[in-house]
């Protein structure tokens, strides 16, 4: 199989450069000043492995790729809020053999949340959804770094809504023997709804800075206080932080490289490289939407939501308001 990984970034990038490393074939799909780098210089994969660099074919666009294989994967790692665009770029692609890409190829969706695979199924008859846990950065054009080990991260995979099947079975079977564990689940949704309420903390670290101190920590239990009876209101079934950490064990554990404090995860990421956009909506956002639909007050993750998407419009420094600001825009909001 050929993996198309749609969005070459932190997840993206790590995941091809670890597939091509094992000696799969892949293509990049990359945009901007990282689509740059990497057609002139490679893609720089830095993991508890060492450093490779990774010269493999990497395209703007569908178009310049031209028609897909029938043993093509496409793997989806743009964030949520450009999902949509992605796909109805893809969707639509002839491939070899006959039908075009949304009627015969597989599309794995690995973003936070859970939106992305719904937003998937409307374009693309076969959708696989995927729970990413896997520390890893992109703030650099034309290089990524991921310090896990010695697991690099795990995927669980499955069919979306439900099920597994034996193209789950081979893209698991690929990712494992390139240093990803990948667990074939028939119930995905439900690791990706666990993992949501952890993501909850994304925003109070993309604008205060990487979750320390007990304010902080105190407020993501509150953001996440609301989604759990949101979840339970709407009969969401989510997997617990304990059943999380099992499922982890040893797999994977963290270790910066030169020994410094880990940077900030995938919202704090946007906010540095000032992309203008950042995954809130689909995170606390998601909470605020459940809660309205169920009739539960959400304020916490309201709030959450609001100052992120401003410091991603407004382009302001991640990390840099106090989280005694924080609170009091959170306190209005319970107040309101």
């Amino acid at each position: 199989m050929r993996y198309i990984i749609i969005g070459a970034g932190a997840i993206g990038g790590t995941v091809g450069g670890r597939l091509a490393e094992s000696g799969h074939d892949v293509v990049l799909v990359a945009r901007g000043a990282h689509y740059e780098a990497v057609r002139e210089n490679g893609l720089r994969v830095r993991t508890a492995d060492g450093t490779s660099v990774h010269r493999l074919p990497v395209v703007r666009t569908p178009e310049e790729l031209g028609e897909l294989n029938a043993d093509d994967v496409l793997f989806l790692a743009v964030k949520t809020q450009d999902c949509a665009a992605a796909l109805d770029a893809w969707s639509g692609r002839p491939v070899a053999g006959g039908g075009t890409a949304g009627e015969v190829l597989p599309l794995v969706c690995a973003q936070n949340g859970v939106e992305s695979e719904r937003i998937a199924l409307r374009r693309f008859r076969r959708v696989y959804g995927m729970c990413v846990w896997l520390p890893a950065t992109h703030v650099e054009p034309g290089s990524v770094s991921a310090a896990g080990a010695p697991y690099t991260g795990i995927l669980h995979l499955g069919r979306y809504p439900g099920g597994t099947d034996d193209t789950a079975r081979l893209v698991s079977a690929d990712l494992e023997k390139s240093k990803l564990h990948s667990p074939v689940v028939a119930d995905v949704m439900r690791w990706k709804y666990g993992k949501l309420l952890a993501n909850l903390a994304n925003s109070i670290e993309a604008v205060t800075g990487v979750l320390a101190g007990d304010d902080a920590i105190a407020l993501y239990r509150r953001a996440r206080a609301e989604g759990e009876a949101v979840l339970a209101a709407a009969g969401i079934e989510a997997v617990g932080e304990q059943e999380q950490k099992e499922a982890r064990g040893d797999r994977v554990s963290f270790e910066p490289f030169d020994g410094s404090e880990r940077g900030g995860g995938s919202s704090w990421q946007s906010l540095s490289r000032g992309t203008g956009t950042i995954e809130a909506d689909y995170l606390n956002g998601e909470i605020a939407l459940l809660g309205r639909l169920h009739g539960v007050p959400t304020p916490v993750n309201d709030a959450l939501q609001a100052v992120a998407n401003a410091f991603a419009r407004e382009r302001r420094e991640a990390g840099s308001m106090p989280v005694s600001e924080l609170l009091a825009l959170v306190a209005r909001s319970e107040a309101s």
